[in-house]
């Protein structure tokens, strides 16, 4: 093995090289995320790139919900070394200034972007995330979140977008550490005992004075095994806001969420009560490789120098029929006692869920 030219560079934080990771865990993954959108719920762009050192994959995605339509394209490639020009096929991702300003760039025919993000406030390094298979940590990884404003061009199947940052805003993070990745494991015991059930809920929010990050993860009888909720100012100060109590209402028939409120608590035990819209949204199993989608997931090995392009009618009933066994990222609008802000309703409430009141991977809302 050949030093990188990340070990020029005093980061280390084992004995090892930086091509090497510190566990053998085949999971091992690295990855930027990043969402835009206009704040109409017409448009909303999801991508992101990650690496994974123990599969020897590098991987991209840029899927755009327009209307009734979505189209996504994906590269993949062989992972030769780590390197600090995150890259792959048309996709790049160019790091202008870390934890403030970023230019990302997809070039394909049918997908196009030149976009640079602004960090409106600090990052939040939110609560380590846990997620246990049994007694083996099937998911195992720290997070940071940000919002802020998007400044380019966006085109797809021939639509052009000005991306205005007065406008265009979004939510990023980069996460990294163990996620199932590539090829599935093989099941075992968890085929005949599949998990009942998985609700989760990320809210990261922006309004004019300060952000907001909310993230739930629970038990299908309603116990919570994660639990973040904060609001970072301009001044970096970061707050507090307890154990959020939310209520969602779920549109007839379905798990699509319509609206959500959180009754959050500051430090001084004042009551926030933070109501959110949902407008338009994207599948993260539909093009942007994340779990159930069949044709292609994060880290799987499709070969050197792959490219591929998908097209989504979202009104197909196929699809439609697979809406209630997603993870769905939302265009969000919030008030927050008052005060108006836009973000992401990232939200799965899938199989049981006592406190929802759904009692197995089929039952919908009333």
């Amino acid at each position: 093995m050949k030093p990188t030219p990340l070990d020029e560079f005093p980061v280390h934080q084992t004995p090892l090289p930086m091509a090497q990771a510190v566990t053998s865990d085949r999971n091992f993954y690295d990855r930027y995320y990043f969402n835009a959108h206009d704040r109409t719920g017409e448009v909303f762009l999801v991508t992101g790139f990650g690496v994974y050192p123990n599969l020897g994959v590098v991987d991209a995605f840029a899927t755009v919900r327009h209307g009734d339509t979505q189209r996504s394209v994906r590269f993949s490639d062989a992972l030769e070394s780590r390197s600090l020009e995150p890259a792959v096929g048309g996709y790049r991702i160019e790091v202008i200034e870390p934890l403030r300003q970023l230019r990302l760039v997809c070039e394909h025919p049918d997908l196009s972007m030149d976009m640079t993000w602004e960090g409106s406030f600090d990052a939040v390094l939110e609560d380590r995330h846990i997620l246990l298979e049994g007694t083996r940590a099937m998911l195992d990884a720290s997070r940071f979140a940000q919002m802020g404003s998007w400044s380019g061009t966006l085109s797809v199947d021939g639509h052009d977008f000005h991306v205005d940052p007065d406008v265009w805003l979004g939510t990023r993070d980069r996460s990294w550490g163990i996620r199932p990745s590539g090829e599935s494991d093989p099941p075992g015991r968890w085929a005949a005992e599949p998990r009942e059930g998985f609700w989760w809920t990320y809210i990261p929010l922006r309004f004019d004075d300060y952000a907001m990050v909310v993230i739930l993860q629970e038990s299908p009888d309603g116990h919570r095994t994660l639990n973040h909720a904060s609001r970072v100012f301009a001044n970096g100060q970061i707050e507090q806001l307890g154990w959020p109590r939310l209520e969602v209402d779920y549109r007839s028939g379905t798990r699509h969420p319509d609206c959500a409120r959180l009754h959050l608590t500051t430090p001084r035990g004042e009551p926030l009560l933070l109501e959110v819209e949902t407008l338009g949204g994207v599948p993260l199993s539909m093009g942007s490789g994340y779990v159930g989608d069949p044709a292609w997931s994060h880290g799987r090995w499709m070969g050197r120098d792959w490219s591929e392009s998908v097209f989504y009618d979202m009104t197909s009933p196929d699809i439609v029929s697979m809406l209630p066994f997603n993870t769905v990222d939302h265009v969000a609008r919030a008030t927050c006692n008052g005060d108006v802000g836009w973000g992401l309703f990232e939200h799965a409430n899938l199989g049981r869920h006592d406190p929802s009141g759904f009692a197995d991977w089929g039952d919908m809302a009333k």
